[in-house]
């Protein structure tokens, strides 16, 4: 049977990065699209960012842009899923108690949460003021008001705070907090020129094009200390210092060292809205918490189940840039499914 595109309907879960997306590239294949949103507004974590990695690029930027070629899609926001209905090769999927959408086809963006850092409470967050997230400082870096930051003279970061952890459960690599500490160290000495920034960390991953030099220009051009070896404990002194005790194992020997300030890189995890969803969708879900993929070679955007696909960084931590090719692969797959039906 021929696809008449402008006869179906492909519900989207989430309005994220990867969300806006795939309406927008459905959008020129003339479907109509239905975004449903838990927030308030589109966006999703690019909302709690002010620049992105590697070219410093404002995040509300990319979201406006993204927004503004989804214009024409439904969109709910503020909105859950309360009930899901698979009859006749169509969803009916009831948002929020009152509205149905009938969709021929689901793809589940559901993104991502960042680990909460007051789960790890040898780190000290919200237990000490000086201790914030990243997060927390992104904030920072939009607003420059944060009364936790007040001109530091020693600043440092801990690396992989939530993720490659076996306490917390989470063994998996969250990807992106090496360059996103370096970049965020960057940022601080350009603010704070004369302070003194260490990052702690177990192995740098500085997988993507361009990051290695972001690694290079923190060292020479800004003198950027790295420190190999987890942090074991943080407390605070008399003077509301952040005193922490880690292990120097590039030099096999025990390091304090009292700061102004330090950060915490929490960890990339998925979405706390996921396990709700793949129930409702009788989506799998991995040993990792993110969505099974059907092949993660092969089928990487199918669970296995008809008709629903998933995208972004349900499936995993990505960069920006490999959420939003992820979501235009995943256009594709949806396309040739109704196709093909």
């Amino acid at each position: 049977m021929k696809n008449n595109t402008d006869s179906r309907t492909i519900a989207i879960i989430g309005g994220g990065p990867a969300g806006m997306e795939c309406a927008a590239q459905l959008k020129t294949l003339g479907y109509k699209c239905v975004i449903i949103e838990k927030g308030d507004k589109l966006g999703g974590n690019l909302n709690n960012w002010d620049r992105l990695f590697p070219e410093g690029i404002e995040a509300q930027k990319v979201v406006k842009e993204l927004a503004e070629k989804t214009k024409g899609s439904k969109l709910f926001l503020n909105s859950t899923i309360e009930s899901v209905k698979h009859e006749k090769g169509k969803y009916n999927i009831v948002v929020s108690g009152k509205d149905i959408v009938e969709a021929d086809s689901v793809i589940i963006c559901t993104g991502f949460d960042l680990f909460p850092a007051e789960k790890k409470e040898e780190y000290g967050y919200n237990i000490y003021n000086h201790v914030i997230t990243n997060r927390d400082l992104e904030q920072y870096f939009k607003k420059r008001v944060d009364s936790r930051i007040q001109n530091p003279s020693k600043i440092g970061f801990v690396h992989c705070v939530g993720s490659r952890d076996e306490k917390v459960c989470n063994r998996h690599c969250s990807k992106l907090c090496c360059v996103t500490a370096v970049k965020q160290a960057i940022e601080l000495k350009e603010i704070f020129p004369k302070s003194e920034i260490i990052c702690f960390y177990m192995d740098l991953r500085m997988f993507g094009r361009g990051y290695e030099d972001i690694y290079h220009d923190a060292q020479y051009k800004y003198g950027i200390r790295f420190i190999r070896g987890r942090v074991s404990e943080v407390s605070e002194n008399i003077e509301m210092g952040v005193v922490v005790k880690a292990e120097d194992t590039l030099q096999s020997k025990p390091i304090k060292i009292t700061l102004d300030l330090l950060v915490l890189m929490s960890g990339m995890m998925n979405s706390h809205t996921a396990s709700q969803i793949a129930e409702q969708f009788d989506a799998p879900i991995s040993n990792d918490g993110f969505f099974e993929q059907s092949s993660r070679t092969l089928s990487k955007n199918s669970v296995g189940k008809k008709g629903i696909f998933i995208a972004g960084t349900s499936t995993g931590p990505k960069t920006l840039p490999e959420t939003l090719n992820d979501a235009r692969g995943v256009v594709l797959e949806v396309h040739q499914y109704l196709s093909n039906l």
